[in-house]
């Protein structure tokens, strides 16, 4: 089994990266952590090369493939974000868009069939202390990853970063050190 942490955050030592960090740290598997801004990865073109005959995967050559290749060996992917604006962080959109060259929504015509569903873990730090603040946001963003047959098992919402780092919250150190993947 193996695990893939990815920190969407342009920061790459905040809140966002210490909770995938302490979340990998705890398990007793194989695991991966990247940061999204140590990668260069190019947002999609649209141009669908991927599903041309004869190709297979993002025509685009960036630290994207070098991504491929591990989400292929991967059993469950935690993704974390920050909220910026409302929403994702522009990292992790770019990131979920060229997924496009491997994973299409079971409706599209690229559709390809997998043995099992991909496991997923969405992390989402924010600034503003309320946890259901952007609660229609996360839960369209829980829609979205299941209608592209991810396994969506955990949704961890950590407020209140602007005033408390997420590494002094002692009740999300709490959950952290008993949770498992």
């Amino acid at each position: 089994m193996k695990v893939i942490g990815f920190n969407a955050s342009p920061r790459k030592n905040g809140n966002t990266a210490w909770v995938i960090n302490k979340i990998l740290e705890k398990s007793n598997i194989e695991t991966k952590f990247f940061n999204f801004a140590d990668l260069n990865i190019k947002p999609c073109q649209g141009c669908l090369g991927c599903h041309k005959d004869g190709n297979n995967g993002c025509v685009i050559n960036d630290d994207m493939q070098k991504l491929y290749k591990e989400l292929e060996n991967a059993d469950t992917l935690l993704l974390g974000t920050p909220i910026y604006m409302g929403q994702m962080t522009a990292q992790a959109k770019t990131f979920i868009d060229r997924l496009f060259a491997h994973i299409s929504p079971r409706f599209s015509p690229h559709y390809k069939e997998k043995e099992k569903k991909t496991k997923l873990i969405l992390v989402f730090t924010q600034g503003n202390p309320d946890n259901s603040k952007f609660q229609v946001y996360i839960e369209y963003t829980k829609q979205m990853f299941q209608l592209l047959e991810f396994d969506v098992k955990e949704i961890i919402i950590v407020s209140g970063t602007r005033t408390t780092a997420a590494s002094e919250q002692e009740e999300l150190q709490k959950y952290l050190d008993n949770f498992g993947i």
